[in-house]
């Protein structure tokens, strides 16, 4: 599932290669778009590395972007005991973790490489999406 904000968007799972764009939904967050379909949501598992075609901006003062200094990211989920907040997040080199729908709309990016199947408990856990029940 795609962050909780996202969940009556329609979807599909993010596969190697897949081109995608950030996008607002109209549901109060920014996520991933299938470049080929914009209104398919695109849910990342968390491990996911991913690449930009530029660095990734986030929004400055007025309608100024910041760069983040940084091309490639590991897809994360953040907050995962706090069900209503923002869970999915970038990951950069230098271990800053900035919330998708902080990203700038429009920035395009490749997935590189899935997560590996988990071999521990610690490793499956990290890799399950959260799981908002109404």
């Amino acid at each position: 599932m795609c962050d909780y904000s996202l969940q009556s968007v329609r979807s599909r799972p993010a596969k190697v290669g897949d081109r995608l764009s950030t996008r607002h939904f109209g549901t109060g967050t920014r996520g991933f778009a299938a470049q080929e379909d914009p209104a398919v949501a695109v849910c990342v598992l968390p491990g996911t590395e991913l690449a930009f075609a530029w660095e990734v901006e986030i929004p400055a003062f007025f309608s100024s972007r910041k760069s983040v200094g940084h091309r490639t990211a590991i897809f994360r989920q953040v907050n995962k005991d706090q069900p209503f907040l923002h869970h999915d997040a970038l990951e950069f080199p230098d271990g800053r973790q900035i919330l998708l729908t902080e990203l700038c709309e429009g920035q395009h990016a490749t997935v590189l490489q899935l997560p590996s199947a988990p071999t521990t408990q610690a490793e499956k856990e990290a890799q399950t999406r959260v799981e908002i029940v109404a």
